[in-house]
């Protein structure tokens, strides 16, 4: 299923059985799912890796790989995912309550047995006396055979009021949304959920197969009036042969529902395409946005043609026009 992994630039390092390989001053990284955050003059990315594979950057041009975020498997997730070694997918970064929240994905691959984890931290610098990962364990479980969504590719929004909600999912029966508690660690009760996008899908397929129904990798955003949601169509981790494109929708509340550029909703197959692939880029897709000195960046990975379909970090510029995202070097 998924979940492997310029207006400014592209950005080379990868991890490979565990170990890594030092990366200081490359101007390419390899990387999957990717998100991106600031702490003070320091840019910092979270991927898709064993133990959640990060790097730091002080001009997002030039990149350091540091320890992973777990030198080891958590336990809590090694007894919920029983093929469970380790490799963790699909990091969100947000600052909180004074904290850093890295809610993560642990999966079954083709499998929705999948549970999202939550670790924090008061500083993202490891030279600090403060730096620690702190731990708290699962937030939501996605059971085959009870549950037709996926609990992978978390990614934490607040709403107008400051009310917390995870969007998250992949195939299925689409992209869920939760509230959850005041404290980020856990559903809200009573429990409330929303489907916010979703493709129609043969269910005489096996669970493993999504056939026309691929989707995954929801991101929020909130520009202006709108809450605008973010997901890939179709299939990554095929090098060359990925399939995979961003799609978007806008709804003025968090909870939807979202409707595309021709008002068709998300959750009835609707989306607008913000990227999608080219002779150069294969796959593009699984993005996050994030806003620096009043500048909204698309960050992302995609497949470089040049590279025999490597995974590789793609940062653009995020234009705005009659409310809706663009690449700024596509206008």
């Amino acid at each position: 299923m998924k979940n492997f992994l310029f207006a400014l630039l592209m950005l080379a390092t990868f991890t490979v059985a565990g170990q890594t390989k030092p990366a200081i001053n490359d101007t390419l990284i390899s990387v999957h799912d990717p998100v991106i955050i600031r702490q003070d003059s320091m840019y910092y990315i979270f991927c898709t890796g064993q133990g959640i594979t990060a790097f730091s950057s002080p001009d997002m041009k030039h990149w350091k790989q540091l320890k992973p975020v777990f030198d080891k498997a958590p336990q809590w997730a090694v007894d919920a995912i029983p093929s469970f070694r380790g490799h963790i997918w699909a990091p969100d970064i947000s600052y909180h309550n004074g904290q850093f929240y890295l809610y993560y994905a642990v999966s079954a691959f083709g499998k929705n047995t999948s549970c999202i984890g939550l670790a924090t931290n008061k500083t993202l610098d490891p030279s600090s006396k403060n730096f620690k990962w702190i731990d708290h364990g699962k937030v939501i479980q996605s059971v085959p055979g009870r549950d037709m969504w996926n609990a992978i590719d978390p990614n934490l929004v607040m709403d107008e009021n400051n009310i917390p909600w995870l969007a998250f999912g992949s195939f299925w029966n689409g992209m869920k949304l939760v509230k959850l508690d005041s404290a980020l660690t856990a559903v809200a009760q009573p429990e409330e959920w929303y489907t916010v996008a979703a493709r129609k899908r043969d269910f005489i397929l096996p669970d493993s197969v999504a056939g026309d129904a691929a989707i995954e990798a929801p991101f929020i955003y909130h520009h202006g009036k709108y809450f605008y949601l973010f997901v890939s169509f179709d299939y990554c981790c095929r090098g060359e042969k990925s399939t995979y494109k961003m799609m978007v929708g806008r709804s003025e509340k968090v909870t939807g529902p979202y409707a595309d550029q021709d008002g068709v909703p998300m959750n009835l197959g609707g989306g607008s395409t913000v990227l999608e692939g080219d002779k150069n880029w294969h796959g593009v897709g699984h993005n996050a946005v994030a806003n620096f000195s009043g500048t909204d960046y698309l960050i992302f990975h995609g497949y470089d043609a040049a590279d025999n379909g490597r995974s590789k970090l793609r940062i653009e510029k995020l234009a705005w026009f009659n409310d809706w995202p663009m690449v700024e070097r596509r206008r």
